[in-house]
């Protein structure tokens, strides 16, 4: 799954009002951690994730990280925050992949 330059403004576009719903802290990022992303992104399939002040993760690495375990593409890295996406396998939940494909 690879994304078109248009296809990624879109998404950016999308992401810009929403909430980070996840939050990374001095714990670092964990497998019960991945499973929570993962069923996020499948039901919304675009969402945020912030990294705190406290943790010693690097965002680019978290980046890596997640689009490994997850199979998602990182729309975009701003500074400690993520923007993940990943079109729903359910048909009920497929609202902004159907837009990106439309792109």
């Amino acid at each position: 799954m690879s994304l078109r330059g248009k296809q990624k403004r879109f998404l950016r576009s999308k992401a810009h009002h929403l909430q980070p719903i996840f939050q990374i802290g001095k714990g670092g990022i964990n497998s019960a951690m991945m499973v929570q992303i993962a069923e996020a992104v499948e039901k919304r399939e675009l969402i945020k994730v912030s990294l705190l002040q406290n943790t010693d993760e690097i965002a680019e690495d978290v980046a890596k990280i997640l689009e490994e375990e997850v199979r998602c593409e990182v729309v975009q890295i701003i500074g400690r925050v993520l923007v993940l996406y990943k079109p729903s396998s359910k048909e009920k939940y497929q609202r902004i992949s159907k837009e990106v494909r439309a792109i």
